[in-house]
This record gives C-alpha cells, sequence and structure tokens, in this order.
C-alpha cells in the first residue's frame, strides 16, 4: 500500500493510486487550523487530506505553498484504525516543511522543523498521533509553536 504522504510521503511511492503523477491531482479542501501558543492562537487555511490518495500525494511538487498555508492529515492514517505512529518522508517535495505530529487529545506530540526537501530520510512522530500538519519550513519557530501547544480545525 502506498503512503506516500504530502510533503512527507510516508515512505513510498510519488504516483497516484491511478498511477498519475502527484502533481497532476486537484488540491484537496481547505479547512482552518487554529494554534493556541500560550497567549497567541496562529491559525492556518490548508489544505485537507482525508483520504488515501489525498495523504499519499501530500504536498509532493509543490513551491507555492502560501504563507500561512499548508495541510493538515486528518485523521492520520486515513485508512483508520486509530492513532499510530507517523513516518514520512520528503521525496519530490522541493520544499522546506514543519512537519506537527498531533495526538487524539489535539496536543502537539513532535515538530519535525524544516525537513530537508527531496530527503528520503524518515521523519518519525516517536508517538502514536490522530492528525499531522505540514507547514512552511521555519514557520513554528518563527510564531513559537512548540510541542504541547493544542490544534484543532474545523
Amino acid at each position: 500500500m502506498l503512503l506516500a504522504l504530502c510533503a512527507l510521503v510516508p515512505l513510498s511511492a510519488c504516483k497516484g493510486s491511478d498511477g498519475g503523477d502527484a502533481a497532476a491531482q486537484a488540491p484537496a479542501a481547505l479547512t482552518l487550523v487554529t494554534i493556541e501558543s500560550g497567549d497567541a492562537r496562529h491559525r492556518f487555511r490548508v489544505e485537507l487530506a482525508r483520504t488515501a490518495a489525498e495523504q499519499r500525494r501530500g504536498l509532493m511538487f509543490r513551491t507555492d505553498i502560501p504563507a500561512d498555508g499548508g495541510m493538515l492529515f486528518a485523521p492520520y492514517p486515513a485508512e483508520g484504525g486509530g492513532p499510530r505512529e507517523a513516518s514520512f518522508w520528503m521525496k519530490d517535495t522541493p520544499s522546506p516543511l514543519d512537519i506537527i505530529f498531533i495526538r487524539a487529545d489535539g496536543t502537539i506530540a513532535h515538530i519535525a522543523e524544516n525537513t530537508v526537501p527531496f530527503s528520503t530520510a524518515e521523519v518519525r512522530s516517536g508517538e502514536p498521533v490522530a492528525a499531522v500538519l505540514e507547514i512552511n519550513g521555519g514557520r513554528a519557530a518563527e510564531l513559537g509553536i512548540s510541542v504541547g501547544d493544542k490544534v484543532s480545525w474545523k
């Protein structure tokens, strides 16, 4: 089964389930994500990857991610079964990303900052997660987002 998530192709191939190039696929639906960090609230308007196909495609080949854009993988994994450890890679992803791993209770479990474009090195959550948020590399540090902060979306 292909588990190639957007920019972090969860250790898999870079083709859509139909064998087509991921870049040729239509963008996912948009959703609003809010991260509560201390007294601050940070809002991101991101694409929502809900299905296995959308999660395989992720942000691969993308260079035009808005400053407050990105992608939310929710639920993660799309095929169900509840939270589990996530593993991504950056193959075919030209933009550095911050990958934010979110527990079932909505708190941030881990942030992989400024992941290396085109890398096949595994980026792991370190514990079971229910969602994953990808934003532009460096944004989490710039905004003071950290482990334990609360994430919500609608």
